[in-house]
């Protein structure tokens, strides 16, 4: 994935779908072209099209590219906020914030206030419950593809695998989960034409997908408050911190927050990990030879290379130079995760996959600051006992051509990869 394609710093429109749907080698070129020219670069609001409904008109973003920028605004929340909302780059009404993502984009003290509840949920014995799960899962879904002998990578691995430790994770039906899962594709899925055809207005397709989670978890919410079980719904419903409770809307937001960035973020790994080792099968066979020995960092490096999650947005509450830059109250800044991945002033070789690379001070589960990543460590886990079963069990698995990619300048994502044990 080296940057190979020359680009003139004028020629980058970072909200111009079509710069997404180039090949990663393109993008990554247009990356290091701003990381050494215009590591703060302005780029105009994004064009929705094809919705009847009406958003303010977006007034633009400064592009934040170098890794120690993006840690800078990271560590800063009381001037760099996300309550004004962290993953969109229009403004939404406040509703739709809460909607679709609740705790991320919150400042404090709501922020701290929501994390200290949910955090309370992930007690060591709900976490030691959902570990071993992983296990489990891991074992039937390696079994069941090894069945099959070959196929879509995405289909039978990498979605399916998360997307049962979550919801299992949350009490909810396995009558549910093929539409946990369209629904989640649908709110991840940008101009992406496969996940919501043209014709259908967009905005409103990502509506309802999201009001069709919040019904999946006020149900459940609900029932689990007389019915608890041991599983995190229970938890956070009955959850209570010096008198302080998780409303209705507040749990409907963290699952749909859930169910999109937890099972998504680990989806995308898990698939740029097969594309990676196919890639560069010397760091597969090193994995190999020595897998407990180096499962932490090659888990790591699959995180970093993959960066799932392309951006997340703040606003600046006051004027503020960064980097000698001025950077005005109400400007938006996009936290560019994958292109901080590459700085070559943060890691060495970085457009090299390297299994055993340290230190990697990686952004793919956030910069470090009071947003970073709660499932980190669940996704880590769920990474490396796939890799682990997955190598241990097929060390012939190879995918048998090019991924598709997904098109979004939000999600890193690969919607389908062929292959074959």
């Amino acid at each position: 994935m080296t940057p190979d394609t020359p680009w003139n710093p004028d020629d980058i429109d970072l909200s111009d779908m079509e710069f997404w749907r180039r090949p990663w080698s393109d993008r990554e070129a247009a990356f290091a072209t701003l990381r050494r020219e215009r590591p703060i670069s302005f780029h105009p609001g994004i064009r929705l099209e094809g919705t009847s409904i009406e958003f303010p008109e977006s007034t633009g973003y400064y592009a934040l590219t170098r890794h120690r920028d993006v840690a800078t605004a990271s560590r800063h929340p009381e001037i760099f906020l996300s309550g004004p909302g962290a993953v969109s780059q229009i403004d939404l009404p406040p509703e739709m914030v809460e909607y679709f993502s609740g705790m991320i984009s919150t400042d404090n003290p709501k922020h701290a206030r929501l994390r200290r509840i949910v955090s309370n949920a992930f007690n060591p014995r709900n976490v030691r419950s959902v570990e071993d799960s992983i296990e489990r899962v891991a074992d039937e879904v390696v079994e069941n593809a090894r069945s099959h002998g070959s196929g879509d990578f995405v289909t039978d691995v990498a979605a399916p695998f998360p997307l049962e430790i979550i919801c299992t994770m949350m009490g909810v039906p396995r009558s549910d989960f093929a539409t946990v899962l369209k629904c989640s594709n649908i709110i991840l899925s940008m101009d992406d034409t496969e996940l919501v055809p043209e014709g259908v207005d967009p905005v409103l397709a990502v509506l309802e997908a999201g009001a069709t989670l919040t019904g999946i978890m006020e149900e459940l919410g609900k029932y689990r408050l007389d019915n608890p079980i041991d599983d995190i719904t229970s938890a956070l419903v009955n959850a209570e911190i010096e008198s302080e409770k998780l409303t209705q809307q507040e749990l409907a937001s963290f699952f749909v927050l859930l169910v999109t960035a937890g099972n998504e973020t680990t989806r995308t790994a898990i698939a740029h990990g097969l594309h990676a080792f196919n890639e560069h099968p010397d760091q597969k066979a090193r994995l190999i030879a020595d897998y407990e020995g180096l499962a932490k960092t090659s888990t790591d490096e699959i995180v970093r290379w993959a960066s799932p999650v392309i951006w997340m947005r703040r606003t600046l509450a006051v004027d503020h130079t960064l980097s000698g830059f001025d950077l005005k109250a109400g400007d938006k800044v996009l936290l560019f995760y994958s292109s901080a991945n590459r700085d070559e002033e943060a890691f060495v070789d970085p457009y090299t996959f390297d299994v055993g690379r340290t230190p990697n001070d990686h952004y793919g589960f956030g910069a470090p600051g009071p947003h970073f990543c709660l499932g980190a460590h669940l996704a880590r886990r769920e990474i490396t006992v796939m890799f682990r079963e997955l190598l241990k069990r097929t060390p012939d698995i190879h995918a048998t051509g090019a991924p598709s990619q997904l098109a979004s300048s939000f999600v890193n994502g690969i919607k389908h990869l062929p292959y074959s044990f």
